[in-house]
């Protein structure tokens, strides 16, 4: 039977250092979807796509040629890791992804994804809700607004050198509006782990993960 890990969480909750060392720790593949609602983005943007328009952007993400393999994200073609990760692409992917047929488009993919490769660990922010209900192990992240603000200003292009204050009320801002989507909002599956990542390392993190997938319990359990 295939291993499918969902992890899903708040940005800057650590879910894709998490996923990566689980994935690692397991041998199993990483799939980031947010990689790929944001390189739809990037894709409605060059073409002048008005990212309200839903439309539109369904038809983006339907023709899009997508490859997320290894850390490493592809458009058409063409390497956009970096460029999937531009302030203009965060702004606008909330409200490209929360477009149902945007979205539909992008779980089938995903599902694909998982079983080409016999399993995987997902990481995102509908995995456990949506895309696999049925995973092996579902786990949800959480961090305190303020340490999730200082990581985000430590490591990612578009918040470095900004004012940590002024990168948390934008996290905030895009939880909120992930939360209040009408399809496939953020939330934590009922039976998923939930852990507060705000004063444990990564390695901490990782062994709550493989501890609960050992025990083989589906039982829902908050580590906050």
């Amino acid at each position: 039977m295939s291993i499918v890990v969902a992890i899903d969480g708040t940005a800057g909750s650590g879910k894709s250092s998490v996923a990566r060392a689980v994935g690692a720790a397991l041998g199993l593949p990483v799939l980031d979807t947010g990689a790929m609602y944001r390189a739809v983005t990037l894709r409605a943007m060059r073409a002048g796509i008005d990212p309200n328009d839903a439309a539109a952007c369904a038809e983006a993400a339907r023709r899009a040629r997508l490859a997320v393999e290894d850390g490493r994200v592809h458009l058409d073609g063409e390497d956009v890791t970096v460029a999937i990760r531009g302030p203009e692409v965060t702004a606008a992917v909330s409200t490209v992804s929360a477009h149902p047929e945007v979205r539909a488009e992008l779980v089938a993919r995903q599902r694909e994804w998982v079983a080409r490769h016999g399993g995987g660990v997902v990481e995102g922010r509908d995995i456990g809700t949506v895309v696999f209900p049925d995973a092996t192990l579902k786990v949800f992240l959480t961090a305190s607004p303020e340490e999730r603000a200082r990581r985000r200003a430590a490591q990612e292009p578009e918040a470095v050198g900004r004012d940590v204050d002024a990168v948390r009320d934008a996290l905030a801002a895009r939880d909120a509006r992930d939360a209040g989507r009408a399809h496939s909002p953020l939330r934590a599956a009922g039976d998923a782990l939930v852990v507060d990542t705000t004063d444990r390392s990564i390695a901490e993190v990782v062994g709550l993960v493989l501890e609960r997938l050992g025990s083989g319990t589906g039982e829902p359990r908050g580590t906050g």
